[in-house]
């Protein structure tokens, strides 16, 4: 206060409205507080607003004692085992109460700077009571040298909803080791295997519903889920050239134990910016094999993966499974992340690890959450009510015209007769495809 009439004092009557109007325009230029990534803005579609749930959040390990390691593997030019731990983050319906803690990672910088560690603004209270038992399962897979927490938008979104989400830690090699990355092509599914095989064992108590499981994965992760719901690795794709010829022959199809990379019973599964079409090609037809319902979430301009020769083709090629495709116009690769922290904007390479080029990211995680909840819903659930929020009259929003009433200035779509997509508000739903083909169907 002293200072505030110091400077009062000083300034013509005149002067003052300036001296407030200049305090204003800085306190508005001013950044707002990062907002938590899973409640989302005000504009999203119906089905991405947190569920009736608090949120609890809790660290476990599972430690496979034998895996099969690719890296070390084709190294030796033989079948190396090892100890595999692998940290776990549970994110589970919980009883209101306590404070949210913010999660904390690291992701690798360019060289020569040290991993950038940054924080995200959190929902979840650290191991808060459950609220109940018996909900179903989704396991998580995030992508190359990520962390879980970075998909904290969804996480914790579905977990208000009734689901217990369970995030993997895969403990990837820096990025920057271009060929350990190939190594994941095996390494994910047999890690997704193993702790699939943990939560049956009964890990999370009756927490969980064991019986109705879907899988997530984003990137790298997607490849992972894609070959634990049923894809076969080509023996002769070039990929897997960068590993020894045995794991070839003992992992692709048709090799004595290419059932250890298989999931079991899985209900559903949603692939985001998956790998595995071309330049990739490590499945070839073998993406046919699947016959769990799939969503893909791709970006039309994702440079990484590519959007017609990859995302596009797998969708197209997995002819036993009832599949969806969700298609962001001029979105790029970073769609399964939470908008950028604080701490990953001063660095265009740390920007980079969350950005989109052209998208808000908290609209993309918007719209990607309402479809994912109505598609988990729809299979793991058996809400038979969401398959409206899935259905559209065009593939393409942009051409779906609102004729619903003019008023209120927020009005939701019901689908149906309406054009526009069901659960979207007025004008809102520009710059998607969603494509849907039936088991059988091209």
């Amino acid at each position: 206060m002293r200072i505030v009439r110091h400077v009062l004092q000083r300034v013509s009557p005149v002067s003052v409205p300036a001296v407030l109007l200049a305090a204003s325009l800085a306190a508005a230029a001013a950044p707002a507080p990062e907002q938590v990534p899973s409640k989302p803005p005000v504009d999203s579609p119906e089905l991405a607003f947190p569920g009736p749930h608090a949120v609890g959040v809790e660290t476990l390990k599972v430690v496979d004692p034998a895996q099969v390691d690719p890296i070390e593997s084709t190294k030796a030019g033989r079948i190396v085992r090892a100890p595999r731990t692998l940290p776990l983050t549970v994110w589970y319906p919980a009883k209101p109460g306590g404070r949210p803690t913010p999660y904390t990672a690291s992701l690798t910088s360019e060289p020569p700077r040290p991993p950038a560690v940054f924080h995200i603004r959190a929902m979840a209270v650290k191991d808060a009571p459950p609220d109940g038992t018996g909900y179903p399962l989704v396991l998580l897979s995030h992508g190359y040298n990520n962390d879980p927490a970075m998909l904290s938008w969804l996480t914790e979104n579905l977990a208000t909803k009734g689901y217990v989400v369970v995030g993997i830690h895969h403990d990837d090699p820096p990025i920057t080791d271009r060929p350990p990355i190939l190594a994941a092509l095996l390494r994910r599914p047999l890690d997704i295997a193993y702790v699939l095989r943990s939560l049956r064992g009964g890990l999370l108590g009756k927490l969980a519903d064991t019986t109705r499981i879907a899988l997530v994965g984003y990137s790298m992760g997607s490849h992972g889920v894609l070959t634990s719901a049923g894809a076969e690795l080509d023996p002769t794709s070039p990929m897997l050239e960068h590993m020894s010829k045995e794991l070839v022959a003992r992992y692709a199809a048709g090799g004595s134990e290419a059932a250890a990379l298989r999931g079991g019973d899985i209900k559903a599964v949603v692939a985001i910016a998956p790998p595995g079409g071309a330049p990739w090609y490590t499945w070839r037809k073998g993406v046919e094999k699947i016959t769990t319902p799939m969503l893909i979430v791709a970006g039309e301009a994702d440079r990484k993966v590519g959007y017609r020769d990859g995302p596009l083709a797998i969708f197209q090629q997995a002819l036993n499974a009832d599949r969806y495709l969700l298609v962001f116009h001029g979105a790029g690769h970073n769609l399964g992340v939470d908008p950028v922290p604080s701490e990953m904007r001063a660095r265009l390479w740390d920007f980079d690890w969350f950005a989109d080029p052209i998208w808000r990211k908290d609209r993309l995680n918007a719209i990607s959450v309402h479809f994912i909840t109505a598609f988990l819903d729809l299979n793991v659930k058996g809400d038979a009510s969401r398959a409206a929020y899935l259905e559209t009259s065009t593939e393409e929003s942009n051409e779906a015209k609102w004729e619903g009433p003019a008023t209120p200035y927020d009005a939701v779509s019901e689908g149906g007769k309406n054009p526009a997509w069901k659960g979207f508000r007025r004008d809102h739903q520009d710059g998607l495809i969603l494509r849907h083909l039936a088991a059988g169907a091209r």
